[in-house]
């Protein structure tokens, strides 16, 4: 079962009980508010996960990933939720250019 901690939301915790969801999904199932601009297509950047620990924990990197690694959007700390599943334990935190308003985050 993997745990996701989202770091500058208050150390955050959250068990999966399903490695097959995407981690977008699974963030949001546990109402937790993350943005997604393209509806989770991975047609943007605005679900990306900064990794700072277990990125070897997410699955392989996407075509959509690698076409915004490729252009410098994406570093290779960072992933898109809505294109990655995860395996084991990660700690994450949303990146700065894609905190809501509304949230009060710890960082």
């Amino acid at each position: 079962m993997p745990k996701i901690v989202i770091e500058n939301l208050n150390k955050k915790e959250i068990l999966s009980q399903n490695d097959k969801k995407l981690l977008l999904d699974i963030i949001h199932e546990n109402n937790v508010d993350w943005m997604y601009a393209c509806g989770g297509k991975g047609r943007c950047t605005t679900c990306k996960a900064i990794f700072l620990e277990g990125i070897e924990n997410a699955s392989p990197i996407t075509a959509c990933e690698d076409k915004y690694i490729d252009s410098g959007r994406l570093k290779e700390n960072e992933r898109l939720t809505c294109q990655c599943h995860v395996i084991g334990d990660v700690v994450i935190k949303v990146d700065s250019s894609n905190k809501f308003m509304h949230v009060s985050y710890s960082d």
